[in-house]
């Protein structure tokens, strides 16, 4: 039996369990939309300040810095992340009292819910580790290719400590995970809510502050604001996760450090310490984690050997706001689903229900359908009213640099973008071993395709920033294919069926669509790029919402 179906095998819940867990996800993922919402609209009130004191060289800098530190969290704890979302939350099997008493003699009992917690926070530790070694490694990487491709950049003022900066600021944050796992298991969304607003505002303040003195004294630090905001981010999350999470570790009888399980099964936990299946799920997942990262940011790590400085100024600008309905919208959605169809497919017994597989597959369907229909709505409206949104809030400097037409192109890219990262949530939450690492070998093949496109876009077609939107167009169809025929061959091994017409937009969808795209062309000539037009195409947006 794999690692998956053991676990899968453990613990079984009752039809309100699973009702409870369908409305605990939906609650947690609309606190975090919301949270996403005033976040991203703090950050995007900052980025229009900054934008008044960055050129597009020092912006292009600042993303190949985000991308280290998105890098080194991401290979760290990405593939633990999901595996421990495997591990049921059950009640506790023994009182409290008796949790207590055997924490006392040094041991968690593994059979309680403490105990189960005290594995995911075990776990949690390999991330802290690997997130040192990864640090090291990724910096010195990173310098020696900067060395050989683009010596100027290691000119900029304070660029060394900064990068520095962001290392430990990535360090500090992945020693918040002990806590993050323990919140994420119980559902506490508020917590999660509380500390990310606090580090969010906090980062926004000091990284605006610091760019707005140093402007004002005139002096050049480059882009040392963006270090100083990063690293303030990840000791507020520190600070507010331990202050919020120690009491549940003390009332429920685990601790936030490392501590021995006692198990009834021989060899359940490697050292004492850590549990088997999980860490057996962990490491194969580990490598598909990575070629996914790779092709999540590959965008990046390609514009910065083919492009300018500039050049990749201007596409970060425009993957910025481009992303901004995926990030506020989408991405919640995507983390809540993956904890939801993991905790509904994977604690049952093996296999599920079938009334289970149903209930799985009606969500699904619910979600990709809401998603097709906001879909339309971003490529009718998108590409018409995203370059004048652009022009108004950051200014015409920006579009001259051709950042407005590569916006116009990413609407294209966001529903593909949408789609995969529920599809792949749902493949995440399910695949056995052997699956995930199948799946690892289509994302190497999809990697080279991704790079194949791009040369051919960037280089052969010459398109720029606008070429590199239209290979990861490109890469972003095949893996939601692949990801549609793999849950697909699920939904068929469990007697059920993928009804792909309660997912699709309707003929009446697409002609209301269509009907807006024509009157939008048709208004166009008539802008100005002032906030009339803004009022002239959210009219027309407004109406398409309302027939849809």
């Amino acid at each position: 039996m794999s690692s998956a179906s053991a676990l899968r095998a453990k613990t079984g819940s009752s039809p309100a369990k699973k009702t409870s867990l369908l409305s605990t996800s939906a609650g947690g993922a609309t606190l975090l939309i919301a949270l996403q919402v005033g976040s991203r609209a703090l950050t995007f009130v900052v980025n229009q300040i900054l934008l008044r004191y960055l050129s597009p060289e020092l912006l292009g800098i600042s993303t190949q810095l985000e991308v280290y530190s998105i890098s080194v969290l991401f290979s760290a704890r990405e593939s633990l992340r999901v595996a421990i979302q495997r591990q049921p939350n059950s009640e506790d099997e023994v009182s409290r009292k008796d949790d207590h008493k055997k924490a006392s003699k040094g041991h968690v009992d593994g059979a309680t819910a403490a105990g189960k917690t005290q594995a995911i926070v075990n776990l949690s530790y390999i991330s802290i580790i690997l997130g040192i070694g990864f640090a090291i490694t990724f910096a010195r990487w990173y310098l020696n290719a900067l060395r050989s491709s683009d010596p100027t950049v290691l000119d900029v003022p304070f660029f060394q400590e900064s990068l520095n900066i962001y290392a430990l600021a990535s360090v500090f944050e992945l020693l918040s995970e002990p806590c993050f796992v323990v919140v994420q298991q119980k559902s506490a969304f508020k917590i999660r809510g509380a500390a990310e607003s606090v580090a969010t505002v906090l980062r926004c303040l000091i990284t605006c502050g610091s760019a707005i003195w140093a402007a004002r004294t005139r002096k050049d630090i480059g882009v040392l604001p963006f270090a100083l905001g990063q690293i303030t981010y990840a000791l507020a999350l520190l600070l507010v996760y331990c202050l919020n999470v120690l009491g549940i570790a003390w009332k429920s009888g685990f601790s936030l450090i490392l501590k021995p399980i006692k198990s009834q099964t021989a060899g359940a936990y490697f050292m004492s310490y850590f549990s088997r299946p999980l860490l057996s799920l962990g490491g194969s997942l580990f490598g598909q984690s990575m070629v996914k990262h790779v092709l999540t940011q590959g965008d990046t790590f390609l514009i910065a050997s083919l492009a300018s400085q500039k050049a990749q100024g201007v596409y970060t600008l425009a993957n910025n706001y481009g992303g901004l309905v995926a990030r506020l919208v989408f991405q919640p959605i995507e983390e809540s689903s993956r904890n939801y169809f993991g905790k509904l497919l994977s604690s049952e017994s093996n296999p599920p229900s079938k009334d289970i597989i149903a209930k799985a597959r009606k969500s699904l369907q619910t979600l990709l359908r809401a998603y097709m229909l906001l879909s339309v709505c971003v490529l009718v409206v998108g590409p018409t009213m995203a370059p004048l949104l652009l022009k108004i809030v950051a200014g015409s400097a920006w579009i001259e640099s051709g950042a407005g037409d590569v916006l116009a192109r990413y609407c294209f890219y966001i529903p593909l973008l949408a789609v995969n990262g529920l599809t792949e949530a749902f493949v995440s939450s399910v695949a056995t071993e052997s699956e995930v690492n199948r799946q690892s070998v289509w994302m190497l093949a999809f990697s080279a395709g991704f790079a194949g496109a791009a040369y051919f876009f960037l280089r052969v077609l010459d398109l720029g920033a606008e070429g590199l939107v239209w290979a990861n167009t490109l890469n972003m169809a095949f893996r939601i294919v692949w990801s549609t025929i793999f849950i697909a061959s699920y939904m068929k091994r469990h007697n059920n069926e993928l009804q792909f017409g309660a997912i699709l937009p309707q003929p009446m969808t697409i002609a209301a669509g269509a009907g807006a795209c024509a009157v939008l062309n048709r208004i166009e000539s008539t802008f100005t790029g002032g906030i009339l037009d803004i009022v002239k195409g959210g009219v027309v947006a407004g109406l398409l919402v309302v027939i849809l």
